[in-house]
């Protein structure tokens, strides 16, 4: 019997092994996709206790705890750190076979040299250590950043975002790691919204544009955009409810707009005709400035009005939408890609059935202005798992060119989570392993290791074109 979680942890064969240990562990981390809080990285902040870092605005284990009948008070409610600590500790010992087993002991250990077992008879020992450690200057912010290796992570920012954080992140030499805005424009998109106009007047106001029209609109995001370019920014990124693609003149999407304006509720077909105005628009000019546009969908939002009208969105509410879209993708991408205006893109779907639909959309738009031009997503929210994580890759590497994948992400709030890329570095090797030690591949680990080096790392420098070097193979 293995031992639990131990160095060759996910890791059953010698080339599994070597993959891993020779040449994946000690690659440096590329957080492209995240969410966490510039604000907190300028301000340097130290946690008061893990369960700041581990249950503030964690909703996989909110769900969790939710699936465990733990009363709301213990998870977003008025409970002491202490209590919503130990009521997750508990929840824990019965989620054999989830992620957030392996990655809360991989952040135990990793962060806090805690190699035992949480649950609720050891939720005293493992506060009290971590606690200890978090209180120590070696575990504030910027140095656990450090301390996971990561040399460049990009946020998450609205157009209408000052950067004021990044500005002084990227003014401190104190601190080298790059920390860069990425384009979240859903707020501009979504016109069918309660307070889009409200949005639209902050738009205006940081734009220096009076947005009263369609074209305006266009003028206000070019200027945010220039903005977040000379910042640094390199990609974009959309949460689409699913993939439309209803094209329309430019004279009706004006008389929608204006509709909207107006204080009309807009038909459906009208919204899906504006939201793909939108998308064509704000592809053609990631196109212009070298952007890879980010595409996530798939899922269903909100789902327990009850809870949402009490929490807010992003509390744990959501679930896959199964409504399919290949086709639809398919005719957007070739809607750009027709006057060879079609940027890097990545497509993610919240709904594993899309792996195959993906990867021979892909394939339809590859060409030589960059490698791996059309990207599949890493296994994004629900599928983030071992099987997750190996059926996507080998769904990809099936349909397409596996050794030209971007690799992982984190998509977290949480600045513990860099240990994802370990999670999901142990998972390729292992796949790649089997594959080799069944005959499927040769025995060349030069090659091997160098493709390693490149899907966790080196692939995302040269596809986002981020300043950085890449690691020798």
């Amino acid at each position: 019997m293995k031992q639990f979680m131990d160095k060759d942890f996910l890791l059953s064969t010698d080339t599994a092994k070597t993959l891993f240990h020779d040449y994946a562990e000690n690659m440096p981390i590329l957080d492209y996709h995240c969410h966490i809080n510039p604000k907190e990285i300028a301000e340097d902040r130290k946690f008061e206790n893990i369960t700041q870092v581990w249950l503030g605005g964690d909703h996989y284990k909110w769900r969790q705890m939710r699936s465990n009948g733990v009363d709301e008070y213990y998870i977003t409610g008025g409970a002491s750190d202490r209590e919503k600590f130990q009521k997750w500790a508990e929840t824990l010992t019965k989620a054999i076979g989830n992620p957030l087993y392996h990655w809360s002991h991989l952040e135990l250990q990793r962060y806090f040299d805690y190699h035992g077992v949480l649950n609720g008879d050891t939720a005293e020992e493992v506060w009290n250590i971590c606690n200890a450690k978090l209180a120590d200057d070696s575990m504030t912010v910027r140095n656990i950043i450090k301390k996971s290796g990561v040399t460049l992570i990009c946020t998450t920012d609205d157009p209408v975002d000052s950067l004021e954080y990044h500005k002084q992140i990227a003014a401190d030499p104190t601190f080298d790691v790059q920390v860069l805005p990425a384009w979240r424009p859903d707020k501009a998109m979504n016109i069918e919204k309660p307070d889009y106009t409200e949005y639209l007047a902050k738009l205006s106001e940081v734009s220096g544009v009076d947005i009263k029209s369609f074209e305006g609109l266009k003028e206000a995001l070019v200027k945010r955009m220039a903005f977040f370019d000379s910042m640094g920014c390199r990609a974009s990124d959309h949460a689409l409810e699913y993939v439309m693609y209803k094209p329309a003149t430019a004279e009706e999407i004006e008389a929608i707009f204006a509709k909207r304006l107006s204080g009309a509720a807009l038909a459906k077909e009208e919204e899906l005709k504006f939201k793909t105005a939108f998308m064509t628009f704000v592809g053609k000019e990631y196109n212009k400035l070298g952007w890879a546009m980010q595409l996530h969908y798939g899922a269903k939002r909100d789902n327990n009005v009850f809870r949402y009208n009490q929490l807010g969105p992003d509390t744990g509410y959501d679930c896959i939408n199964t409504y399919s879209s290949s086709a639809e993708m398919a005719d957007f991408l070739n809607s750009m890609n027709a006057t060879d205006e079609l940027p890097k893109t990545i497509i993610y779907s919240l709904n594993p059935i899309d792996n195959a639909a993906i990867g021979t959309v892909l394939g339809c738009f590859q060409d030589s202005t960059a490698v791996g031009k059309i990207q599949q997503g890493s296994a994004w929210w629900f599928n983030d798992h071992k099987v997750g994580m190996t059926d996507q890759m080998t769904s990809l590497a099936n349909l397409g060119l596996l050794g030209n994948f971007i690799g992982m992400l984190t998509d977290s709030r949480s600045f513990l989570s860099y240990t994802r890329h370990e999670y999901f570095r142990r998972i390729m090797c292992e796949l790649l392993g089997k594959w080799v030690e069944n005959g499927e591949y040769p025995d060349d680990m030069k090659t091997l290791g160098g493709m390693v080096r490149d899907i966790s790392y080196n692939n995302a420098v040269r596809y986002f074109g981020f300043k950085l070097d890449t690691v020798e193979k």
